[in-house]
């Protein structure tokens, strides 16, 4: 049966758009589904401030009346100004096992992105680096987080067979935790914090949290801006990201290392892991789904660390040590007894070496791919 490609262009196109991985994945114990409303709130050109800079297209593949799989285009103008590259993103992918629709998905968008000046696409990625990003290369019968994207083993086989290659990998580690912090991590946390006279912000309510949102995020602008891919935030991001997150966080969760002037220098965010609560909830808030993702956020024995950032003159000094430490003692005290990172780039080797002094295993690997429309690079330089 041939294959159509049609844009999304209305409420009821996108609510389709939504819903088609909970049909793919239905059957699937690994799948983890993001919350619909979420999504909605990141694809709308009306509520996601990155689309400020960005434009999107977005594009569902049908075999007669039934879905067969949806792909979004984006172009992010700042990405291609920062990094020189004029390079399309592709997200939101998801298809059946039939290459004749993964090529005419893909071949949309880049026509489109064609028509727009870009010279290649990479992906899976989004709008910016707090959206899901990555496809699943390694750890398929390994069960899916809150912030990252789980597929099928035939995804990466279509992608390879439709030219595109590999850019750059992350890796994801699951890290077993013993009841108290190794003495050796404790001892260099303890030298770090008197050497350079740091402080630890003890957080105790969410209002308290978001007063500080704005100066975590600039942190973020600082010590990512050399990072794969990364866009630095906007005015209007930094006011909508702390909104976003840190409204269901539990503040002991987050570890804030300040400075001598009170400045934060670097900082650790975990949270309970809400994996087998999203997939109770099955994309829904109501009428039950808040009440499954409030039992998980309060009593769990798994939490999922999303990052760690650390100011760049701070960087290589052992602040890692110090967060790992602080966190060490809020997950013993909260009866945590796995924590899984979120990605980690390959060759992103200072962090990946912290992972050497715990009980971890590298159990996830997700890839970038690119893809060249010609013999151009890309470089606008």
């Amino acid at each position: 049966m041939e294959v159509t490609i049609k844009e999304v262009v209305s409420k009821k196109d996108m609510k389709k758009f939504i819903l088609f991985p909970h049909k793919l994945y239905k059957d699937c114990p690994y799948w983890v589904p993001p919350l619909n409303m979420d999504e909605r709130t990141t694809l709308s050109r009306k509520s996601n401030p990155a689309f400020d800079f960005c434009r999107a297209k977005y594009y569902l593949a049908y075999k007669g009346n039934d879905i067969v799989g949806r792909i979004a285009g984006i172009i992010n103008e700042k990405y291609v100004e920062v990094w020189k590259n004029k390079y399309a993103r592709f997200g939101w992918v998801d298809f059946i096992d039939d290459y004749d629709v993964s090529k005419a998905l893909f071949t949309a968008v880049e026509n489109w992105v064609k028509e727009n000046g870009m010279v290649g696409m990479q992906g899976p990625l989004g709008f910016t680096d707090f959206d899901k990003e990555g496809m699943l290369i390694e750890g398929f019968e390994e069960l899916g987080s809150m912030m990252g994207i789980y597929n099928y083993p035939y995804y990466p086989e279509h992608l390879e067979k439709l030219s595109y290659k590999k850019e750059v990998d992350w890796l994801e580690f699951r890290i077993k935790l013993s009841d108290a912090v190794d003495e050796k991590i404790e001892r260099m946390a303890n030298i770090v914090k008197k050497r350079f006279k740091l402080k630890v912000l003890k957080l105790k309510t969410t209002k308290e949290l978001l007063s500080y949102g704005k100066e975590i995020f600039e942190l973020l602008n600082n010590c990512y801006k050399n990072i794969f891919g990364f866009v630095p935030l906007s005015e209007r991001q930094m006011d909508y990201y702390p909104k976003q997150i840190f409204s269901f966080l539990r503040p002991e969760f987050l570890q804030i290392i300040l400075d001598k002037d009170d400045k934060i220098v670097a900082f650790g965010l975990t949270i309970p892991s809400i994996s087998i609560a999203l997939q109770k909830a099955k994309g829904k808030i109501f009428p039950f789904g808040f009440i499954h993702l409030l039992k998980a956020n309060r009593k769990n024995d798994k939490a999922d660390l999303l990052v760690i950032a650390i100011r760049e003159d701070f960087q290589g000094k052992g602040l890692n040590a110090l967060i790992m430490t602080e966190g060490y003692k809020t997950y013993v005290k909260n009866n945590i007894t796995v924590v899984e990172t979120s990605n980690q780039l390959e060759t992103n080797h200072k962090v990946l070496s912290l992972w050497h002094r715990f009980n971890a295993k590298q159990h996830k690997r997700r890839r970038c791919f690119t893809k060249l429309f010609n013999s151009k690079t890309g470089d606008l330089s």
